[in-house]
């Protein structure tokens, strides 16, 4: 210590300066500014995941529906009801209806469990039912599967990812 100092005075000198905190805080909001956009790319991303995947389990649920029809000799002409897993699927033109008791329970999803929209389209040949994911902007994220309208004929499912 030199004359005059006291050491009180020598510790208060340790503390940042007004200059040092100013550019600590503009590099923290700099890189937040940077890792932002890259986190809700990653929120796009896992949207577009989770549409394609629903799309994949709507195409094998109703390829699986449609195997159990043939292997049990199920009429695939019109109405009808198999079991897959303990579960009746209804089916028309030999895959699942586009509804609750058709492709709904072949796929095993509900609006609760898969943080979805789920918009039935009912038991007819021809019904639409779609699959809106949470989050993204409808009807740009979303899966549709549209039932067999005739016989020997293979229901038509869709897929949107431009609104994830």
């Amino acid at each position: 210590m030199t004359a005059g100092e006291t050491y009180a005075t020598k510790q208060l000198s340790r503390g940042f300066t007004l200059i040092e905190l100013v550019v600590t805080i503009s590099i923290v909001a700099i890189l937040a500014a940077v890792a932002l956009p890259r986190f809700i790319n990653l929120q796009t991303q896992a949207r577009v995941s989770k549409t394609q995947a629903l799309y994949g389990g709507l195409r094998s649920a109703a390829v699986l529906a449609h195997a159990q029809a043939i292997a049990t000799n199920t009429a695939t002409t019109g109405p009808a009801v198999i079991q897959m897993e303990a579960q009746n699927i209804t089916l028309i033109h030999g895959y699942p209806t586009a509804d609750l008791a058709g492709i709904q329970t072949a796929l095993q999803i509900s609006n609760v469990t898969e943080d979805v929209n789920i918009t039935p389209g009912g038991a007819a040949a021809g019904a639409t039912l779609t699959v809106d994911v949470n989050g993204g902007t409808a009807p740009n994220c979303q899966v549709s599967y549209t039932a067999p309208t005739v016989g020997n004929g293979s229901p038509t499912i869709t897929l949107a990812t431009g609104g994830c």
